[in-house]
């Protein structure tokens, strides 16, 4: 085959992940991301499993855990402060193997893109805006640079995928959203910090949680219920719709929500869930958040993006290129994966905000649960332990086969 261009859309997890080991394949990567520059700051995610072995596949490892932070506890609090409930990362040690790390996932991004930024084209601050599949390559229009022709063209650009919709059609084809919106914002100088401890505040139907950072930071994340209404773009809006939400809760609310008037940007978006019946089309293929978000709450869209990239990559690598036949076993290999991926974020994303006093109730008592290793495994180890395995593909005769 001759080297093919892939152009790839959005350079946050999925889109770096896939240009390193296209590259490795003897490909031609190509990114593209609407942001001036690489995003910052954001909320943090846990980090496990077959992301974290394709991390360490990349040398990463060493980074991920310098940057990481060793959450010790994970603690519910009532409105004085009080302990309800909560578990040790002793159970989540033992479920990984002690694979197991707490980061930003802007760090990650950060990282995985250092890992080809010296050797992939990138073009920040543009993106597409129109996509035409013709015979031998994908005609893509930019909206600064113009027209552009690419063998190949991924949307790694997330839950909002703009390739999603100029190849598919319009997400609210593909979207289920959970019931619930998620509020995210950084604020520097808080007290009280609780080092590596995660912190959960809630009411029916509400959350609030607080996770002290380095550099004096703290985050505050945000869940409550929510209907399908839109939800406000302009930041003081966004603000006032907050401070309605949370106006009666109590705890640190109140200060925090002082926090957020002095916030310069927030992040805010429903909890949702991309279901697609099929994850390419012609020559454009989807990965991470862009084919199967999973939704925010789940816990694994890092990792889920980064097994999907390292998969697209190592089926076109097997395939010699052929794109037709890589897109099909891409899919037949994460398909079943991915929708138990799904099932249980359903399960899960409730646990964050019960709707119900009883529900608050429960939910603090498999919180308890969780502090013994046995129950811990019996009740979620089906949703932290992969049992998926990822073929060994042979990267370095897919690059000479070129």
């Amino acid at each position: 085959m001759h080297q093919k261009s892939v152009l790839i859309s959005g350079a946050g997890i999925a889109g770096p992940t896939l240009a390193y080991w296209l590259k490795a394949a003897g490909f031609s990567p190509t990114l593209v991301e609407s942001a001036p520059a690489l995003r910052s700051g954001g909320y943090v995610i846990d980090f496990w499993g077959l992301g974290y072995d394709i991390a360490e596949r990349m040398g990463l490892l060493d980074q991920i855990n310098d940057v990481g932070y060793r959450v010790r506890e994970m603690r519910i609090v009532g409105d004085g402060s009080r302990r309800l409930a909560g578990f040790g990362t002793d159970t989540f040690t033992e479920l990984t193997g002690g694979r197991f790390v707490t980061l930003a996932r802007s760090d990650l991004s950060r990282l995985l893109f250092a890992t080809v930024k010296d050797r992939t084209e990138t073009i920040f601050g543009d993106e597409i805006v129109d996509l035409r599949q013709q015979a031998d390559c994908v005609e893509v229009r930019f909206r600064r640079a113009g027209l552009r022709r690419f063998d190949l063209l991924v949307g790694a650009d997330g839950l909002h995928s703009a390739v999603r919709r100029l190849a598919f059609g319009p997400q609210t084809q593909f979207e289920k959203e959970l019931g619930y919106a998620v509020a995210a914002f950084e604020a520097r100088g808080y007290r009280p910090r609780d080092e590596n401890v995660y912190i959960m505040y809630g009411q029916p139907g509400l959350m609030l949680g607080r996770f002290t950072k380095r550099e004096d930071r703290t985050l505050f994340l945000f869940v409550f219920t929510s209907d399908r209404d839109a939800l406000p773009s302009r930041l003081e809006l966004q603000k006032a719709f907050l401070r309605e939400k949370y106006r009666d809760a109590a705890w640190e609310v109140p200060r925090i929500l002082d926090e957020l008037e002095r916030a310069p940007e927030l992040y805010l978006d429903h909890v949702s869930q991309i279901r697609m019946g099929h994850w390419s089309k012609g020559r454009v293929a989807l990965v991470g958040d862009a084919a199967f978000c999973v939704s925010l709450l789940a816990g694994q869209g890092s990792a889920l993006a980064m097994i999907s990239a390292f998969a697209l990559a190592g089926e076109l690598a097997r395939a010699g290129g052929r794109h037709e036949e890589a897109f099909a076993r891409y899919e037949a290999l994460l398909r079943s994966y991915v929708e138990a991926k799904q099932r249980g974020a359903e399960r899960f994303a409730g646990a964050f905000a019960p709707k119900t006093r009883w529900g608050l109730l429960f939910r603090n008592q498999v919180a308890r649960a969780l502090a013994f290793p046995g129950l811990a495994k019996l009740l979620i180890g089906r949703d932290i332990i992969d049992r998926l395995q990822l073929p060994d593909y042979d990267w370095a005769a897919a690059e000479t086969a070129g």
